[in-house]
């Protein structure tokens, strides 16, 4: 989220319904437009936990899937590393092509595939050098008991870096549906409504502009907090980065300068990209 445009919209409307309250304030009777405020307080105190329960479980949800994205990223990640160094267990050529593989896939993971997470092009695009992984391993005949052992954990950890991607791309599709949105910005529009007819010409500016003030800041803030726990890859403070997966690239190139690999000959440059 970008944080001076949320500033910048949230003071706005503030000041757009402070506003409407004051010029409603010049009308307005002496002590509001409610005749009984004990039960009109009552009615907005219904209102406002009614919108209070209803927004606090989406921001929940939505933190719970932006949670998950960061969990699966992590997590898939860690797999890469481990699919690495099981990979040194096959044969020579097979091990060589799968290392160069996986460098390929955490390129293009911190790279362009990251790239469309943020302007939300991704859609059900897979990543490439799974598929070439594939690929590889599928007419891989192992032939010694660790090349066997070697092969059914690369499988295993396969499906868990599969699932760990699942779940990170989850969090780029946005959780709250569209209809929600809608309910939501009606019940403000209403609460806003409905403080208006608090306009009491008896009482100062200042405190008329507070009260409309205070909880058209809540509600907008509310509002821009559930619209980034939604976009958790959109440019801005908080938004998700690849910080994992380059984490992983580094620890690669450790392990690699241990088994001696020359890394001259990857199949793709330094974005992941296919040479």
């Amino acid at each position: 989220m970008n944080i001076f445009i949320g500033f910048v919209i949230t003071f706005a409307v503030s000041a757009l319904a402070i506003t409407a309250m004051l010029l409603v304030r010049r009308r307005a009777p002496e002590g509001s437009y409610f005749t009984d405020g004990d039960r009109a307080s009552g009615v907005f105190g219904v209102l406002a936990s009614g919108f209070a329960i209803l927004l606090g479980f989406i921001i929940f949800l939505a933190f719970t899937t932006y949670d998950e994205s960061r969990a699966g990223a992590e997590a898939e990640s860690v797999t890469v590393v481990q699919q690495l160094e099981t990979a040194q267990f096959f044969e020579p050529a097979v091990s060589k092509e799968l290392t160069g593989e996986l460098i390929c896939y955490a390129r293009y993971v911190a790279g362009p595939e990251w790239d469309q997470l943020s302007d939300g092009t991704l859609g059900d695009q897979i990543n490439p050098w799974g598929a070439e992984m594939f690929a590889t391993i599928r007419a891989v005949e192992p032939k010694t008991s660790s090349e066997e052992a070697a092969y059914g954990k690369w499988l295993d950890q396969n499906s868990d870096r599969q699932s760990a991607r699942q779940d990170r791309v989850h969090g780029a599709t946005g959780v709250i549906p569209t209809p929600l949105w809608v309910v939501l910005f009606a019940i403000s529009i209403v609460i806003f409504a409905y403080v208006l007819f608090f306009a009491d010409s008896g009482e100062g500016k200042v405190t008329q502009g507070m009260l409309m003030g205070s909880v058209t800041f809540v509600i907008v803030t509310l509002l821009l907090l559930l619209q980034f726990l939604d976009n958790p890859y959109r440019p801005g403070v908080g938004a998700l980065k690849p910080v994992a997966m380059e984490r992983s690239l580094r620890l690669i190139d450790e392990e690699l300068a241990i088994i001696n690999f020359d890394d001259a000959q990857l199949p793709c440059d330094a974005s992941g990209r296919a040479r």
